[in-house]
């Protein structure tokens, strides 16, 4: 018999927050004369951020490393808001949040999420959504992204409950994948219709 659901764990990019690379990157093409591919693969997808949002490279390290990779033009002063502003909240984002917030009255809750410091405080300062959650994890504070399976050992740790009895949501099937080889009761977030389905499946009342 499996366990009752007993705490929440909720994605943050693209579930409770939207974001879009491409803002930044049509922004940042005027200070660099890299292309549209080199300039995201330096960007976004690189070892590079990965540490950043490991949190074993600095914020500043962080620009001088991808001013130099692009030959940026750029002060880190007008770097920021170009790094910063790629969020918004969506109809679907404040509708999870919503949920979110009731469901803390009854369940405990947490926010897990692969995300570096200058977005995260950024988000903290303009993005009223953490309220809705006991426990806030990210792997810039951890040192670990997911799927590293410690992020989500830790998690557990902080809710105190065994995997059985967690519920976590995340808009990537590959990280939901990680999550149920260690027993938690991941599912992969498409929408407020899917996810409130993915509730009623294991008992979850809104």
């Amino acid at each position: 018999m499996k366990k009752r659901i007993k705490a929440i764990i909720f994605d943050l990019g693209n579930v409770l927050v939207d974001f879009d690379h491409m803002i930044a990157a049509r922004k940042i093409a005027a200070f660099t004369d890299k292309d549209g591919g080199q300039m995201y693969r330096l960007f976004f997808d690189s070892e590079l951020t990965g540490l950043f949002e490991e949190g074993k490279v600095s914020a500043e390290g962080f620009f001088k490393e991808v001013k130099r990779l692009l030959n940026l033009r750029i002060s880190y002063e007008e770097f920021l808001p170009i790094w910063n502003e790629i969020f918004f909240l969506s109809k679907k984002n404040k509708d999870v949040y919503n949920i979110a917030k009731k469901l803390k009255s009854n369940y405990k809750t947490a926010l897990l999420s692969n995300v570096n410091i200058l977005h995260f405080d950024y988000l903290k300062k303009n993005f009223p959504v953490f309220d809705a959650f006991d426990h806030i994890i990210t792997s810039y504070k951890i040192g670990l992204r997911k799927p590293h399976p410690s992020i989500y050992r830790n998690a557990l740790k902080l809710l105190k409950e065994p995997a059985g009895s967690v519920f976590y949501t995340d808009d990537r099937r590959d990280l939901i994948e990680k999550a149920n080889a260690l027993g938690i009761r991941g599912f992969w977030f498409e929408g407020v219709g899917k996810l409130k389905k993915d509730f009623i499946s294991v008992g979850i009342k809104i």
